[in-house]
């Protein structure tokens, strides 16, 4: 739990007063009273301030800032200020500098410039952050640290090729290895000594920036390196700052489905998994739920901090549409709903230039309290006041689980064929939209989850089956656990080398049947999965397009068939019985008419259902503490819409209103309800 020192939902966000003078500032300390404001994340981007030249540290500001704050109320969110170095720092030591994916060394600018591999960088860096904790770990505001900011980006300098090559050696062992677990012997790259391995980027095995390679198992152990290098500067400062404060808790702003870290392994290293939740104008409101349900299951289900959301338009995206009035207050609670336990934006007030001046904030250039996105920031600062430690430290219990890798993801995109149009996200999220749809809960899952407490686990595009995983997934089938798996499954090792003896691979005995071969078309051509029998609500045809695999049943029963091309006939859903449980296949990618009706099926088959049903857009999940649910009603749509409550009754937490038989609930507005 997080929120000891202040047991209230946390409100807030990144706040930068080294941008302003004291009178503004002095504004601000008064405008953060008038919205609830009561965590203020700092010192984010200070380096430059905090240390002017290589000898001297001045925290003078800081120390001004972080007093001025909490004797107005506002505990501290303290940053490490490492997210982007000095412009002395480059120039001094050209070995902080990132080297480019085509080699081009890079110069002072932009802020994730700094190689993780650097020296002076580690060593720069993890000064700072012991200063800070020797100065600051007995400081009343300090709630939490939060370590540099949004890590990301790759480099491949001389450092990176160096630390590569140890790497390498730690994972392998013997260069024997290293040659054999990239099949080497294709294309005569057979390595011999370390010092021949060079980083795979524009000038060596890679192209189009990295989306296509000659060697996956190079190309993803680069990307695992990267991911680790990253993380192991985390770890130097998280340990730096432990030293100090132990039971202080540590984070750093993850970026949701951002894919160049594996943020399951990052997840393990956090003391609390935080993330930045900036949604386009575009991107479903399921999809929304499912990144938070991934954020939360990057340490099991234990609630998480949401750091950043922008208060009414992001600056980034092509067009940089207002949130509607509602929306903020509507997707915070989205956040809290699938377990957060803050609600932060960046940023509080609006920067006067650079490229975030056009990033929304609760305070707008105007200065002053007379705007909508003020007077909503306020109301819902209010709300959270009311609702005071009702939910902050409870769970989501779900019995469905859906399987999720970052290296699986890596190995997709990288694969050379069979189809550009396979995106395993957009996969993913085919299955987690039809539980959403029915307000079932999800917890999104790494490979290495304990499969007990689950009665459903959904695998789609299981690509690389890494090692004891198909095992788990046997044994949560033979126990009665119901397994979905689909087309390009079981295809490869962590190394991404084949498994041969036919497709799925490690999956076959679990799934009854082979694959022979894996048809791509374009994605406008569709074929159809054709039930000559219904299946609880599948019945009929639906479409499929992207991949075809051709399929024969060895123990499977055939539930539904190609309709059309030379494979017509061929099985393309499949049910095994294995043990206790059920193992499905389904062959292609489906329509999410036919997502939908399959996991409705299986879904009345283990009897899961939702905590209450409601009209499409309007979304419903419960958190539980303590032996009682808080059930979060939220409307997506614009209009009004009504909630059947059967025989229960609730109470609005906020109101004190109390529902029976049917709610109804405004455009855009949320009830939380017990």
């Amino acid at each position: 739990m997080i929120n000891n020192k202040l047991p209230k939902i946390w409100y807030g966000g990144d706040y930068n007063p080294e941008q302003w003078d004291k009178e503004t500032v002095s504004e601000d300390l008064q405008m953060f009273k008038l919205a609830g404001i009561d965590v203020a994340t700092i010192n984010v981007f200070a380096w430059a301030l905090n240390q002017p030249d290589e000898n001297t540290y001045d925290f003078t500001w800081l120390d001004e800032t972080i007093d001025r704050l909490y004797n107005n109320g506002v505990y501290i969110c303290l940053a490490t200020s490492t997210a982007a170095h000095p412009a002395w720092m480059a120039k001094c030591y050209p070995d902080i500098r990132r080297v480019d994916f085509e080699g081009r060394k890079r110069q002072f600018g932009g802020r994730h410039n700094s190689c993780p591999n650097s020296p002076t960088y580690r060593k720069y860096a993890e000064r700072m952050a012991e200063k800070l904790a020797e100065r600051y770990k007995d400081h009343p505001a300090l709630l939490v640290w939060h370590v540099s900011n949004e890590y990301g980006g790759y480099c491949y300098c001389e450092n990176c090729q160096r630390e590569f090559r140890v790497w390498l050696k730690d994972t392998y062992q013997t260069i024997e290895e290293v040659n054999h677990a990239w099949n080497t012997n294709f294309w005569g790259h057979t390595f011999y000594e370390w010092d021949e391995i060079v980083v795979p980027n524009g000038l060596s095995e890679e192209w189009q920036g990295g989306q296509n390679t000659n060697f996956q198992g190079i190309s993803l152990d680069y990307r695992r390196f990267q991911s680790d290098s990253l993380l192991d500067v985390f770890k130097l400062e998280r340990d730096a700052l432990k030293k100090h404060t132990p039971t202080i808790k540590i984070t750093t702003n993850l970026m949701g489905l951002y894919p160049e870290l594996d943020y399951f392994k990052w997840g393990k290293e956090m003391d609390v998994v935080s993330w930045d939740n900036y949604p386009s104008i575009e991107t479903p409101v399921s999809m929304t739920a499912m990144t938070h349900d991934l954020m939360r299951g990057l340490k099991s289900g234990q609630p998480f901090m949401l750091m950043e959301q922008t208060p009414s338009q992001q600056n980034w995206q092509p067009y940089n549409a207002l949130k509607r009035p509602g929306v903020m207050r509507l997707w915070s609670y989205q956040a809290v709903a699938h377990g957060a336990d803050t609600v932060m934006f960046f940023q509080l007030r609006r920067s006067r230039g650079a490229t975030e001046k056009y990033h929304g904030a609760v305070i707008e250039h105007v200065g002053h309290e007379h705007t909508r996105v003020f007077k909503e920031s306020a109301e819902l600062g209010l709300e959270l006041m009311k609702l005071e430690d009702q939910i902050i430290d409870s769970r989501i219990k779900a019995r469905v689980a859906i399987v999720f890798d970052w290296d699986n993801r890596w190995a997709i995109e990288l694969s050379s064929g069979p189809s550009i149009a396979l995106d395993y996200v957009k996969e993913v999220h085919k299955y987690y939209d039809a539980f959403y749809q029915n307000n079932i809960p999800v917890d999104m899952i790494s490979v290495d989850e304990e499969l007990s407490s689950y009665d459903i686990v959904i695998a789609p595009v299981l690509y690389m089956i890494k090692e004891g995983h198909a095992d788990r997934l046997k044994q949560f089938v033979k126990k009665g656990g119901t397994f979905v798996t689909t087309f390009f499954s079981g295809i490869v090792n962590k190394n991404d080398l084949v498994t041969l003896g036919g497709y799925p691979g490690e999956l076959k005995e679990l799934v009854g049947i082979w694959s022979e071969e894996i048809d791509a078309l374009e994605p406008s051509q569709y074929n159809q999965m054709v039930f000559d029998q219904s299946y609880g609500k599948l019945q009929g045809k639906y479409e499929c397009n992207i991949l075809f695999d051709l399929i024969h049943v060895e123990n499977a029963e055939v539930l539904a068939s190609y309709g059309s091309d030379f494979y017509q006939g061929m099985p393309v859903l499949t049910k095994n019985n294995y043990g206790k449980g059920y193992a499905y296949y389904i062959a292609s990618s489906p329509n999410q008419a036919f997502v939908q009706d399959f996991m409705d099926t299986i879904s009345e088959e283990c009897d899961i259902q939702g905590e209450l049903k409601s009209p499409e857009g309007v979304e419903v999940i419960a958190r539980e503490k303590d032996g009682e649910k808080v059930i979060m009603i939220m409307n997506h749509k614009a209009d009004t819409q009504s909630v059947f409550l059967g025989s229960r009754t609730f109470t609005n937490l906020l109101t004190k209103e109390r529902y029976q038989d049917v709610l109804t609930i405004k455009g855009r507005d949320v009830l939380i309800l017990k």
